[in-house]
């Protein structure tokens, strides 16, 4: 075998903005597989994982966390000038995470109400993607990602091939656990019907719904998904708390804050 040095291999960043380092532990949990991923890349910068940072320009860059600081704002658009490839991962920074929940409210409501001087802060009346101010090479969803789907991700970009990532939703997976339908048979509140996949239907083969942790799913069809809850006794305002989580922002999703039909 032929030793690749580490200037050779292609390079990879991590970074973090708004968000709660999740997504970056995912990366961590990868255990051995993180260890044969360094063998095949060399990790520039990720702060979650050592203080060591070389300069870019980076092959790849993975960004957690949403668009909420004037400071995020400046920073991602740098992120993007120094990167060939640039992967977002997970809720916030492919939705805004539910940190986007501001974007519904008074500017700053929140703010107050958590801080007892928020006259300190300094953000953005608005959280958002990172899709709405640069370019963005392949969005990962998730609260927190798949370190699977992870994987695949990084593979595939080193492969120089297309991720293969599911876009149906989270009732296949309950399908393929022999997981009964919590909605038909239970009429439990689930968002299992206009989720992605990706977690192995973990909450409903527990035998509670689904939270929407992945965002919307490719087919979503959020208005049948709401006349079904509805006919189960859900009123309309509890069937928009439930889409208000982890990707309220998402624009399937979002559709219940301004009337419109996703």
């Amino acid at each position: 075998m032929i030793a690749v040095s580490s200037a050779m291999r292609p390079s990879l960043a991590v970074w973090k903005f708004t968000s709660c380092d999740g997504c970056q532990l995912s990366l961590l949990d990868c255990e051995d597989e993180l260890l044969a991923l360094a063998g095949a890349v060399r990790i520039a910068h990720f702060t979650e994982m050592s203080k060591a940072i070389a300069p870019g320009p980076y092959d790849i860059s993975l960004v957690e966390g949403s668009i909420t600081t004037p400071d995020d704002e400046e920073r991602i658009k740098a992120v993007r000038a120094s990167s060939k490839y640039l992967v977002t991962i997970g809720a916030c920074a492919t939705s805004g995470g539910i940190q986007a929940l501001c974007n519904f409210t008074e500017p700053g409501s929140y703010a107050r109400t958590v801080y007892a001087h928020p006259e300190f802060l300094s953000s953005l009346d608005t959280s958002t993607p990172v899709s709405s101010h640069v370019s963005v090479d392949y969005e990962l969803h998730g609260c927190p990602i798949d370190r699977g789907q992870l994987l695949e991700v990084l593979l595939a970009f080193l492969a120089g091939r297309r991720p293969v990532i599911a876009g149906h939703s989270v009732c296949q997976e309950c399908k393929a656990r022999a997981t009964v339908c919590l909605l038909v048979e239970n009429a439990t509140a689930c968002l299992g019907p206009v989720t992605r996949a990706g977690c192995g239907a973990l909450c409903p083969s527990l035998g509670r719904g689904c939270f929407g942790c992945f965002g919307p799913s490719d087919t979503a069809n959020v208005p049948s998904l709401r006349a079904r809850l509805g006919a189960n006794g859900a009123t309309d305002g509890q069937v928009s708390r439930l889409l208000a989580t982890f990707n309220v922002a998402a624009p399937k999703f979002r559709a219940r804050e301004e009337g419109v039909t996703p």
